[in-house]
């Protein structure tokens, strides 16, 4: 058994959660893809002057996310 874990295997693994935390924060199913990508592409930008760490920061992002593209959510 292979017990090697890619990089490849990971970032699917980090696509899914990080879509299923938007699912459960209210993104549309139909938007998950979109709101990876938003989320991902301003992350650096949303946390620039940022004091939150950890979790703090995931929820941070969301909730700017649900500020600035509500489209995105039901």
């Amino acid at each position: 058994m292979n017990n090697e874990i890619t990089l490849e295997d990971l970032s699917y693994e980090l696509d899914l959660m990080l879509q299923a935390t938007l699912f459960y924060a209210g993104v549309k199913k139909s938007n998950l893809a979109k709101a990876c990508d938003i989320y991902v592409e301003n992350i650096d930008e949303i946390l620039e002057n940022s004091t939150s760490e950890g979790v703090d920061e995931i929820i941070e992002v969301i909730e700017y996310l649900k500020k600035h593209h509500k489209d995105l959510f039901e």
